[in-house]
């Protein structure tokens, strides 16, 4: 049974959704005022491995991950570039689908933007207000009084006396209580705005989650997730919002993964030591990143070092060694079910039901590799295709992996230089065939200088480069 560890209860337990076979999910999606980094990124590789793991476990699941559209670094940002805010954020999601996509991060089944449910935010900020847990300040923008919602502090564990003594609250004359969090904010000159009974303006950040999870999902749902930063303040304040307005617990399950560090701290724009999926793309290979990030478990600290992204490349060259002969092995992959039955993937399974250990999966691959190189198992060669795929790994011809240079970036031009290279390697065999070795050694220095490594076997010669 599956088991995952729940940031409310601070304890694993078992996992029973809400609807049988029918798995709801929410993970809090991205700013879209730059360019993702890769804190971002392993926020997305994370739950997309939850999707893929629920429904290899036999469940549906409707996956909703939202995208904020509107925000003072949106319109701060757009302002300096000079352009409009919708071109701003529509060329950002575009960059953003297209890095995560390369991380294997799959599309989830609704990915909704904020402005399109502002009608729904004012809504529920009604509501708050007629129940006496929200007020209109005297500048006119609209807060939530957390004191008056009994259960806050319970996700995060923070009590409101801690938290009033703490020295990051903001001090704001117009609130209540420096505590409170703004729902509804004026319009300024010359930012966006809506209309709403308290005037014109634009709703605060943690209202939109509210109100599209519940569009989408329903006002009680199995889990939400994202980054360790969001657990407070943002999903504290979800809960406040949601549960106050409805009176009813809002999620059964909060999933929050790790910090991705860099030199010991966590990877922030806000840092300034953070780095781009796009830059990390241009040095390593997408599916050796993922494997950086699927490695260790879900809610540890992760470092960021290059050294750690060169061992998750050869890692990962690792698998695509033990297959490379056997590429026909992943389309038997694809149209069998998985035998659950075999000890090694039995033992995936376990890791995997207990909280996603993805380490403990993954070791468990590496053994299925050592058992295939030594009895070539075509039953072990598939399951190890198969329990690779419920991670996103083993997804590309293993023969395309090694001639890129085994997890290397292909570069421009690639594709005539590799005809190249197949064109010395037929040239070097039909030397060898007429016992022509001074040409065929020949061949080979030249190809071992262009760092190009050749492999005679039973079934003809393959390349690789180094």
């Amino acid at each position: 049974m599956l088991r995952i560890y729940n940031s409310l209860s601070r304890k694993i337990e078992p996992f029973v959704p809400l609807e049988p076979s029918h798995v709801r999910m929410y993970v809090c999606g991205i700013t879209v005022y730059d360019r993702c980094h890769l804190g971002h990124g392993r926020m997305m590789v994370v739950f997309d491995m939850v999707q893929r793991w629920l429904e290899a476990s036999g469940y549906a699941v409707t996956y909703v991950r939202n995208i904020t559209d509107i925000d003072d670094k949106i319109i701060e940002r757009a302002a300096f570039n000079g352009e409009p805010i919708e071109a701003l954020t529509g060329r950002m999601i575009a960059l953003m689908d297209s890095d995560f996509g390369a991380l294997g991060v799959r599309t989830p089944t609704h990915q909704p933007r904020a402005t399109a449910y502002v009608p729904g935010m004012v809504s529920m900020i009604g509501q708050l207000i007629d129940k006496g847990l929200a007020y209109r300040g005297d500048n006119g923008d609209v807060f939530y009084a957390v004191r008056k919602f009994a259960g806050y502090g319970k996700l995060s564990g923070k009590s409101l006396d801690d938290l009033r003594a703490g020295e990051r609250v903001d001090v704001d004359t117009f609130k209540q209580d420096p505590l409170d969090f703004v729902l509804w904010k004026s319009a300024k000159p010359g930012e966006p705005f809506w209309s709403s009974p308290w005037g014109a303006g634009r709703p605060g950040w943690h209202i939109e989650c509210s109100v599209m999870s519940e569009a989408l999902l329903g006002p009680h749902f199995d889990i939400h997730g994202g980054g360790q930063d969001l657990q407070f303040p943002h999903h504290e304040n979800e809960i406040a919002q949601s549960e106050g307005c409805h009176g009813h617990t809002f999620v059964n399950t909060w999933m929050h993964n790790g910090f991705l560090r860099v030199n010991d701290e966590k990877m922030s724009k806000s840092l300034g030591n953070f780095f781009t999926v796009a830059d990390v793309l241009q040095v390593f290979d997408a599916e050796a990143v993922r494997f950086f990030l699927l490695r260790g478990h879900y809610r540890t600290q992760l470092n960021y070092t290059d050294g750690h992204l060169e061992d998750a490349r050869q890692a990962l060259n690792t698998l695509y060694t033990a297959v490379r002969t056997h590429g026909a092995l992943a389309t038997v992959a694809r149209s069998t079910p998985v035998d659950w039955q075999h000890p090694v993937a039995a033992r995936f399974r376990a890791a995997m039901d207990e909280d996603f250990n993805t380490a403990e999966a993954v070791a468990q691959l590496f053994e299925l590799a050592r058992e295939f190189n030594r009895d070539g198992s075509m039953a072990d060669g598939v399951l190890l295709f198969q329990l690779a795929g419920v991670l996103g790994f083993l997804e590309r011809d293993p023969e395309a992996w090694f001639k890129g240079g085994s997890g290397r970036v292909a570069a421009a031009g690639d594709v005539d230089a590799d005809r190249a290279i197949d064109a010395l390697v037929a040239a070097r065999l039909e030397a060898r065939k007429a016992r022509n070795f001074v040409e065929s050694d020949r061949i080979r220095d030249v190809l071992v200088a262009q760092g190009i490594v050749l492999e005679d076997g039973a079934g003809g010669t393959t390349w690789k480069r180094t």
